[in-house]
């Protein structure tokens, strides 16, 4: 048997047909899963259904109008009840993500975009059951082992494989707001890099202030004496950074020496120090600019207090892409793990099984380890997506001369 499932209707356009019989019922064999809230339009929970049902009693072309009588779901299953559907067509349409029309049998692409390129990748449920049918019985490696331990070392390895080695990376497309804050995603474990996007829809990386500026994990109020304040639970009474609020303020100019006319207008001389206010002087001073701060792409912190990411005041109001890492457990639709890793999430179940159990000898455990390492290579090898003509068109404007 095949392992696609979907016929090129229904990973097309989204949508798949019947004719209705005595049962009653229609089974949907999407490889996406029906999200069912209500039957009835005006109910607001009905537009969180992924689906619409059409119907027509000729099923010709044009004929299809949007079915909104009573009818429930369960699984995958559409059950209509007492209504009498025998020799009726039914039309099953899946809803875009991003939105737009809804079609019949002849709406093709109006379809869950999560339905596309599915075949690239194995679900977690199916890299378990596959382990257990090779390598889990008598005389096979591993003579015994309980589901539930196989579940929890195939997240791990999930987990660790979407740090460096499976993509995992989720990209989020913000606009700055004048707080110059963002919150971070719900299923944020790392930062892989910011930029903005400028009017042709080009990216600009935005660096991290690292070594410009911080986010304090605690801001304590403070006497006379510098000491300490406490409230009435003898708590330390908590105040806003002042360090952020200057650098939310700050002048860009007067940190990557990129100089404005407002600036030498305001007392700025030509190596940076404002005459005006005496005691300030520009990063980079009078012998040039600082390469680690001459650019005008702005800064980005990540405040650990707050659970948000901070922007330099020349990022307000931009376009930004957030590209960042999860652990690829966060949600349903993330459990699944690319074909050509599938090899590499065995040989770890593998070595954590083996190396978590007693009774087996060293050189097993470390035989096991190497295959992994090995098979953990070839997955990162397979999935860099390194294309030889791509290297070759880069590599092609090495060979043009330079006019003199």
């Amino acid at each position: 048997m095949g392992l696609i499932t979907e016929n090129n209707r229904q990973y097309y356009a989204g949508s798949q047909g019947f004719i209705g019989d005595s049962s009653a019922t229609v089974t949907t064999t999407f490889n996406t899963n029906l999200e069912f809230y209500s039957w009835n339009p005006a109910d607001a929970n009905y537009n969180l259904n992924n689906f619409k049902l059409y119907v027509s009693p000729t099923g010709a072309s044009g004929s299809f109008y949007e079915y909104t009588d009573e009818y429930s779901v369960t699984g995958n299953t559409i059950d209509f009840g007492l209504v009498d559907i025998e020799n009726l067509y039914i039309v099953v349409q899946l809803k875009v993500l991003t939105g737009g029309n809804y079609g019949d049998e002849d709406a093709y692409g109006n379809t869950v975009e999560e339905n596309y390129g599915g075949y690239a990748y194995i679900s977690l449920n199916d890299i378990i059951n596959n382990f257990i049918v090779a390598y889990v019985g008598a005389g096979k490696l591993i003579p015994s082992a309980k589901r539930t331990d196989l579940i929890f070392h195939a997240k791990r390895g999930l987990q660790e494989f979407s740090y460096d080695t499976l993509k995992s990376v989720k990209a989020q497309e913000l606009t700055v707001p004048p707080s110059l804050s963002l919150p971070l995603p719900q299923d944020y474990v790392n930062y892989v890099g910011f930029s903005w996007v400028d009017s042709l829809g080009v990216k600009h990386p935005i660096y991290p202030a690292n070594n410009l500026t911080s986010n304090p994990s605690e801001a304590p109020a403070q006497d006379a004496y510098g000491v300490e304040i406490q409230d009435t639970f003898n708590n330390n009474i908590e105040t806003d950074p002042i360090i952020e609020e200057r650098w939310r303020n700050a002048d860009d100019a007067l940190i990557n020496s990129n100089y404005t006319q407002a600036n030498y207008s305001n007392g700025m001389d030509w190596w940076g120090y404002n005459w005006g206010n005496n005691n300030y002087w520009g990063i980079g001073q009078r012998y040039g600019k600082e390469p680690q701060t001459s650019q005008s792409n702005g800064w980005f912190t990540i405040n650990d207090r707050e659970g948000k990411v901070s922007f330099s005041s020349n990022l307000n109001g931009a376009l930004i892409i957030f590209d960042y890492i999860s652990d690829g457990l966060a949600y349903d639709k993330d459990t699944r793990i690319p074909k050509m890793a599938e090899e590499a999430m065995y040989a770890h179940i593998i070595h954590a099984l083996v190396s978590t159990r007693s009774g087996y000898p060293e050189y097993i455990v470390s035989r096991f380890k190497q295959e992994r390492a090995a098979k953990l290579r070839n997955a990162k090898i397979r999935l860099s997506n390194i294309k030889l003509s791509e290297i070759v068109q880069v590599m092609r404007g090495k060979s043009k001369q330079i006019k003199h």
